[in-house]
């Protein structure tokens, strides 16, 4: 099922009606206006020092929004997800309702809160931990040798001069010795033409891209050309620099996509467009700093000059790429779902924001629907399905997972909204996939053992370590088909040396993973409670929901399937056989599940290095016929059937 608009997402009022709220007694409910009208205040964020002065009233969060202060957040400050955690050294706050259940009483004196809930009512300073921009992330995935034939060419030529009797043109002078192209000519190329010639003694490269001439440069240039290959996630970055004339890649960056403040999910931050029209253009901003940093960084890693970079590629989900390019997702998250355009018009890599040469051009994967973005296309032409006589079924897991199924004869696709479990963000100790984070949970009934990402402190959960940690529970019986965690009893049957990790949080049941302080004091702990595994179960019911419907159309059945691929960064770390066990793919031999990686970066590869494998991503669009689940009025009850664990 498409997820659903911005008022069945849980979206929250207008920012001016948000910071009225009554937030538990942070503030009065009129402070912030004097008799002269609103009053002033001035925040000071450590450890940066960076200080800002806002209107009274307004909430941390926001205030550090607007100003480029970048405060952890899933949710865009709307007050779900418990991550937006700062430290009030000056001005304290009274602790609000979700503060007293985000931190402990310790924790509170100190002058923790969360800071979409704490309103600026007077001068403050206030620190800011630091934010993980650099999460684990796939960077390479499954794809295929390619012929290589980029669009931009080089070509050196040494030129006869101009005489009387020889009065072309410079242009002319430079189209008539690559006669073998019918070349456009931009309008740079000619400003520059004529000095660079008589300077050059009339031995110069040409640059062209496609069929147009977009620069003329002095000398031989021709093994200088580069270009930049874009995966523009939700969540992470991922940005490829490759040396044209070779194939080869040249150096790769990453980084978390400046976005997350506004939420962690499309649907979060399509809500914040619509609520203030403002947003679009600071989301836009923020998507383009991301993309030029991170060029930036891989042009340095390389000793690449910018400017010797001639051609981009961006593979994204479509509100991504309408957010990159500053179009109004707005229609992508309400019924019916419409995309501004599937194809379109041509697009520098200035109108991505990335420093490159001047007319560089760039590559946008077009997407199949609102929700089956650009991404799947670039990754369904990197993993070749539709070349290949085999039955596969691919799987890019995220907060809305794409499902394709099919072979060279046909392709099927669907979106599920599988929610942002695997992101962590509706977790209760969820985090991203970074230095602290539990990505790997074995048990056994005596002890478990935990692989930490950094080899650091355990801090959090994130999707992989969920994934293992709900698995060995159904595995040793702690957890029974339906979800629910069993009792104490026969906890000590199954697991005698787990059972003890099997407590309650106030009234809630938890399973404790890490004491972070004394044994006993689950507070002071990363747990998995209920309520995580029953967003799991969610999780994990829309996707098969999907694959089942894909399935039921083709005429198959699950043992049909050849191969099941898990595209993305969280694909890569998942274990195969955890993801049988708990039914988020089909019941097929474990070999038969293949990690597949960063497959959408790599289409976008090979739409850099080949116009025929780029001519072929556009053919996907009339070869795959997409499955619309929202308007299936039986899906809520298939959907239903799907929550227990397989037995």
């Amino acid at each position: 099922m498409v997820p659903p608009g911005p008022a069945a997402a849980g979206g929250s009022p207008p920012p001016s009606i948000r910071r009225n709220e009554d937030r538990n007694g942070a503030l009065p409910h009129d402070a912030g206006r004097g008799a002269a009208g609103p009053v002033r205040v001035d925040l000071r964020f450590e450890p940066s020092g960076r200080q800002v002065r806002v209107p009274a009233g307004v909430s941390v969060f926001d205030a550090a929004s607007w100003n480029g202060i970048a405060i952890d957040s899933t949710c865009g400050g709307h007050g779900t997800c418990k991550k937006c955690k700062v430290r009030m050294l000056d001005g304290a706050a009274v602790a609000s309702a979700l503060d007293i259940r985000a931190f402990s009483p310790d924790e509170l004196r100190d002058g923790w809160r969360l800071a979409c809930r704490v309103l600026a009512g007077g001068d403050a300073r206030i620190e800011v931990p630091p934010l993980v921009t650099r999460p684990k992330a796939a960077t390479v995935g499954v794809g295929r040798q390619v012929i290589l034939r980029p669009a931009v060419q080089k070509r050196y030529v040494e030129l006869d001069e101009p005489s009387l009797a020889d009065q072309r043109s410079d242009v002319e002078r430079i189209l008539d010795a690559v006669d073998d192209l019918e070349l456009r000519v931009d309008l740079d190329a000619v400003r520059v033409a004529g000095r660079v010639l008589r300077a050059a003694d009339y031995k110069v490269t040409a640059v062209i891209v496609d069929d147009v001439l977009i620069d003329v440069q002095p000398g031989d240039t021709s093994g200088r050309l580069f270009g930049v290959a874009f995966d523009l996630g939700t969540t992470t970055v991922v940005a490829t620099l490759l040396d044209l004339s070779t194939g080869t890649p040249v150096a790769v960056a990453s980084a978390l996509n400046q976005q997350q403040p506004f939420g962690a999910d499309v649907i979060t931050r399509i809500s914040a467009t619509m609520m203030d029209p403002d947003t679009l253009g600071r989301l836009t901003a923020l998507a383009q700093q991301t993309l030029a940093e991170l060029a930036a960084e891989a042009c340095a890693a390389g000793g690449i000059d910018p400017a010797e970079v001639y051609e981009v590629a961006l593979a994204g989900n479509a509100t991504m790429t309408h957010i990159v390019l500053g179009i109004d997702p707005e229609p992508l998250g309400v019924a019916p779902f419409i995309l501004a355009t599937r194809l379109l018009p041509e697009v520098l890599a200035a109108d991505l924001g990335v420093p490159a040469h001047p007319r560089a051009r760039a590559v946008v994967f077009p997407p199949f629907g609102a929700y089956v973005g650009g991404d799947i296309t670039a990754g369904l032409l990197a993993s070749g399905m539709d070349r290949d006589a085999r039955t596969r079924l691919f799987i890019d897991i995220g907060t809305n997972c794409e499902i394709v199924l099919g072979n060279r004869d046909w392709l099927l696709a669907t979106a599920a909204p599988a929610g942002p479990a695997f992101e962590g963000a509706a977790i209760r100790c969820g985090m991203r996939a970074a230095d602290g984070a539990i990505e790997v949970v074995t048990m056994t009934p005596d002890d478990l053992e935990l692989k930490v990402i950094g080899d650091a402190e355990p801090a959090g959960l994130c999707g992989s370590g969920l994934v293992d940690a709900v698995t060995g529970l159904v595995r040793l019986g702690l957890l029974d088909s339906s979800g629910r965690l069993v009792s104490e009893e026969r906890a000590a049957e199954r697991a005698p040396g787990l059972a003890g990790r099997l407590t309650k949080l106030g009234a809630e049941r938890v399973f404790v993973l890490h004491w972070l302080g004394e044994p006993g004091n689950v507070s002071r702990s990363v747990y998995l409670s209920q309520r995580d595994v029953r967003e799991l179960q969610f999780a994990k019911a829309a996707i098969a929901t999907g694959w089942r419907i894909l399935l039921e159309e083709a005429g198959l059945e699950p043992g049909d399937i050849q191969q099941v691929l898990l595209a993305g960064s969280f694909g890569s770390y998942l274990s195969p056989a955890n993801a049988i066990r708990l039914g988020l793919v089909p019941d097929i031999p474990v070999l038969r599940v293949v990690s597949a990686g960063n497959v959408a970066g790599e289409g976008a590869k090979m739409a850099l290095l080949s116009v025929r494998e780029r001519a072929g991503g556009l053919a996907l669009l009339e070869e795959v016929r997409y499955v619309e689940l929202s308007d299936r009025a039986d899906f809520n009850d298939r959907f239903v059937d799907q929550l227990a664990f397989p037995d």
